[in-house]
């Protein structure tokens, strides 16, 4: 067998001879770099929110946006990162600048929490409601450290993965087994990132010093990154084969420019420059698309070549991938507000952990810690589902666990449930801080906290994997990096449609209540209960829209329709 990876490149350009580049070494490195993004941005989001409320003095809605606002950002810029990569820097260039990017955020970070300057001073203790709060500039360097971690989180998510897997050549069975290990690993990394994020990281925050635990997080970013440079002479780089967004807006802008042309009857006379093996036959739906297709007058020579302008005619396989991206919407909207009640997770369950009773004997718990509940349940759900439930289900139904798209409407069905049992325990906790006005730790303990932990934890296994499964295996092969990106989208959405719902429900509840609303400055006073039962209504209505578009999806799913007619003229 050839040692030479016909589809890669070393270092310098060459092709990449296998026995001195890729595998496990250089894959090794990068699964480094992306344990320690993990324990930044976890180390940081999980435990910002008691940050911003007790040290910026900034109301509870407020710190709760913030926070969901970052990590949306962070995955919304995955889809800037996957494009770059794919367009202009290479996944390496990417993931290098990306991860330097976010040591500068992280230290700035460590940086706003040591100096007075850049924070506000301490409360007055004899009057503890009158707190000065940060003002612009402390807030804006905050905002530049966090938008700085954003960016440089956006950027190696939408890449690291994917140059991992470039270690790995799909067509040699022995990489090939390796590189569904280099998954299994690179999830399990993204886990104990977190795992060491929710528990040592959070204890130094709160029983040592943010500025520490903040410095380490920079600090093992840079080590990471030395070790990650290390590599480049031993990594497998691919070519850029363009982006796919311009091959979705060359078949748009081609539609509409050819929108008042017919269609012919013999869809076999459109435009076509695919080959017989990686061409995507022609499909009835969305019939509008199929006039990039046509071949029209003036499409017949682009400088002096017999070739077509992508601009203004597009082959019948480009406009299908268009197609398929376009079938994958209705699953892609109807999961966003999965990760909104996600969302909650790390922001107002954490505020709830704060003002209950978290010791275990002389012990205290960080409220920020019992999100390992959330993360255990994650391993569990996934460990019982591959040991356990695939076995059983092929035995049962002759198949290899549940299809992507039952995984993910038992993850949607797991959240309806995880925000009623969110909804329960408010009301104890609720009524537990109407019974003792004026203190601090309230005598209910923090574990009734934990049922909505679990629950949406098993519901993130199911619907992270199928999702992730979904985007990939449902989109065409040319436009699997922007599936991807579509599926951390979703992430980005929600977590935005969190910090909308806030803004909206805190406006009008205020409006129209006489209280400081349901999410106020202080949690014992507002009606958190309320929005988690708005919540999981909203969740419930979402999964029902859910089952809908994935009976729609599972109906309009049909095979090809072969072409028994010549193929298309040349331009």
């Amino acid at each position: 067998m050839s040692s030479i990876h016909a589809q890669a490149i070393d270092f310098k350009g060459l092709p990449a001879d296998k026995s001195k580049t890729g595998g496990w070494i250089p894959a090794g490195l990068i699964l480094g770099i992306e344990l320690c993004e993990r324990l930044s941005t976890m180390g940081i989001a999980v435990n910002l929110v008691t940050y911003l409320a007790g040290q910026m003095h900034l109301s509870t809605s407020a710190s709760a946006n913030i926070v969901t606002d970052f990590m949306g950002t962070s995955f919304l810029l995955c889809f800037l990162g996957g494009f770059l990569a794919d367009s202009f820097l290479g996944r390496f260039r990417t993931v290098a600048i990306s991860a330097v990017i976010q040591t500068i955020g992280t230290a700035l970070l460590a940086l706003s929490t040591r100096l007075p300057s850049l924070h506000p001073p301490p409360c007055d203790t004899t009057n503890s409601d009158k707190c000065e709060p940060a003002n612009n500039f402390q807030m804006g360097i905050l905002y530049l450290s966090l938008y700085l971690i954003a960016l440089g989180t956006g950027g190696l998510k939408s890449s690291v993965s994917g140059f991992g897997a470039d270690q790995f050549d799909e067509n040699d069975e022995k990489e090939k087994a390796n590189l569904a290990y280099f998954f299994n690993r690179f999830f399990f990394f993204i886990t104990t990132g977190t795992l060491v994020a929710v528990t040592v990281l959070v204890y130094i925050q709160e029983e040592v010093s943010r500025t520490l635990a903040y410095g380490i997080c920079s600090v093992s970013m840079f080590i990471a990154i030395f070790a990650f440079f290390l590599g480049t002479k031993r990594y497998r780089y691919q070519r850029s084969h363009g982006s796919p967004i311009s091959h979705i807006l060359q078949v748009i802008v081609a539609a509409t420019r050819k929108r008042k042309m017919n269609l012919p009857y013999n869809t076999g006379l459109l435009y076509e420059t695919f080959s017989d093996t990686s061409r995507i036959h022609h499909t009835d739906q969305f019939r509008f698309l199929d006039k990039a297709a046509i071949i029209g007058e003036g499409d017949h020579v682009k400088g002096g070549i017999s070739d077509c302008n992508p601009w203004t005619t597009c082959s019948v396989t480009r406009v299908e991938e268009v197609k398929a991206v376009i079938r994958l919407l209705p699953i892609w909207a109807t999961t966003i507000l999965f990760w909104t009640t996600y969302a909650q997770i790390l922001t107002f369950s954490v505020e709830q952990a704060s003002t209950m009773k978290r010791s275990i004997g002389s012990f205290q718990i960080p409220a920020a810690s019992l999100t390992v509940f959330f993360v255990l349940a994650v391993l569990v759900t996934l460990a019982v589902y591959d040991r356990v439930v695939i076995p059983l289900w092929k035995k049962w139904r002759g198949k290899a666990g549940l299809t992507n798209l039952q995984r993910i409407s038992l993850g949607l069905l797991l959240s309806v449930i995880g925000m009623a049992a969110a909804t329960m325990s408010e009301l104890k906790r609720q009524s537990v801080a109407r019974a003792n006005p004026g203190t601090s730790v309230l005598p209910v303990s923090v574990f009734f906290l934990i049922p909505q932990f679990l629950l949406i934890g098993a519901g993130e296994a199911f619907t992270y994997t199928g999702q992730l499964d979904f985007f990939i295996t449902e989109s065409p092969k040319g436009m699997k990096g922007l599936s991807t990106g579509l599926f951390l989208v979703t992430i980005s959405l929600g977590f935005f449609v969190s910090s909308f719902l806030v803004f909206i429900i805190q406006k009008i509840t205020t409006s129209f209540g006489s209280g400081q609303g349901w999410i106020g400055d202080n949690i014992n006073k507002g009606r958190l209960d309320c929005f988690y039962g708005l919540l999981c209504m909203l969740s419930f209505i979402n999964f029902g829209l859910f089952i809908v578009a994935a009976n729609w999806y599972t109906a309009q799913k049909s095979e090809p329709i072969l072409q028994k007619i010549s193929p298309a003229e040349e331009c």
